[in-house]
């Protein structure tokens, strides 16, 4: 039995999440958590927050016990991009991307 959660179009670049997701991948959910609320990154208060909609699922939705979680897999993939324009010099522009990314959790409980 597994228990899955997802966030999509989160405004911060799906490079910046990879680098947290990679320090907990395969751990338990109670070291998962210890991991992300000392990590200094901008996506950690991001994914902590998945990650406990993905416990809550587990809980809630298939009756699983929320000591005996791990997280099975976890992988960040590209959003849409957001399309800015800045003006530079001699009245040109130039483009800004704003990117986004989805992210999904999946946790399962160890036999």
């Amino acid at each position: 039995m597994e228990s899955k959660a997802q966030a999509k179009t989160v405004r911060i670049s799906s490079r910046k999440v990879k680098l947290v997701i990679d320090l907990i991948r395969g751990k338990d959910v109670g070291e998962a958590f210890a991991i992300l609320k000392y990590t200094p990154k901008a996506a950690s208060p991001m994914v902590e927050k998945l990650l406990k909609s993905a416990v809550a699922n587990a809980e809630h939705n298939y009756n699983m016990d929320t000591e005996n979680l791990y997280i099975k897999e976890v992988f960040v993939g590209e959003g849409p991009t957001l399309k800015r324009i800045r003006p530079r010099a001699q009245g040109s522009a130039t483009q800004i991307l704003k990117r986004t990314s989805h992210t999904t959790i999946v946790v399962a409980e160890k036999e």
